[in-house]
């Protein structure tokens, strides 16, 4: 109910860009701008230091002043109207992880978000993960590109809050924490898997995301063996891909100089 009636506040309410704070705009060009990378596009990125299993990652911007802003709006604020670019800029880190790594896989792009606890969820009133998830999945659909949001991960145990816990901490924190619902397995084979979240950090949890699907891939591929099919990782498992919308700038650092 909560997730309403904020809906229908931002109807009547004065609003404000949640990216910079400029009156009577929920976001401002600037700040829309900002999501897209300032015209640079989609990067891959690769945290320092990289958590064993982490997928190929794409994220669409970095985490700094306007769209950090815009994140923690939609997220803690309840500034809900944001999770349509939200969703936009993630659509396109989504493409590009799903190019990136290639693969044998058909079909739909299924964008599996990484699970919000119950708690989080009962506390903010909205699971801001998933909601820009789908509006990601209908502006792919948007443009002609198939996708659907399967949200066959959730938290098998009690997850501590991340906040103020550094890498090693984060990995301990999440081990094993993550499995996919009965059943899920089924809907992953229809298409080309993409693993979804807001954020990457220390990439522990899209990480322990991966692990939870069951596939293996390598950390970072920098040539493929010879006779490897393409998007294939150790074993013949496909590699998996992830998207965020925003990640640290020094992991775009990393990938520039890599």
């Amino acid at each position: 109910m909560r997730g309403w009636w904020r809906e229908i506040a931002g109807l009547v309410l004065p609003v404000a860009c949640g990216g910079c704070g400029r009156p009577r705009t929920e976001l401002c060009p600037v700040c829309a701008a900002a999501l897209t990378g300032a015209g640079e596009g989609p990067r891959r990125v690769r945290p320092s230091p990289e958590p064993a299993g982490l997928p190929v990652v794409h994220a669409a911007a970095p985490y700094a002043d306007a769209v950090r802003e815009l994140l923690v709006s939609h997220k803690e604020r309840g500034a809900l109207g944001l999770a349509g670019p939200l969703g936009g800029a993630l659509a396109v880190a989504v493409e590009a992880a799903a190019g990136a790594v290639g693969g044998l896989a058909t079909g739909p792009l299924l964008l599996v978000p990484v699970p919000s606890s119950r708690s989080s969820v009962r506390a903010r009133g909205h699971d801001p993960t998933r909601r820009i998830a789908l509006a990601a999945a209908a502006r792919l659909r948007g443009a002609g590109r198939p996708a659907r949001v399967v949200p066959v991960l959730r938290q098998r145990r009690y997850v501590a809050d991340q906040a103020g816990l550094g890498a090693a901490g984060r990995r301990a924190n999440l081990s094993g924490a993550l499995e996919v619902v009965p059943g899920g397995g089924r809907l992953l084979r229809a298409g080309r898997v993409v693993l979804v979240d807001d954020l990457m950090t220390t990439g522990a949890t899209l990480a322990e995301a991966a692990r939870a699907l069951g596939g293996v891939h390598l950390p970072f591929i920098p040539e493929l063996p010879r006779g490897l099919p393409e998007g294939k990782g150790q074993h013949g498992f496909e590699q998996r891909a992830a998207a965020v919308i925003a990640s640290s700038p020094v992991s775009f650092g990393i990938n520039r100089n890599s």
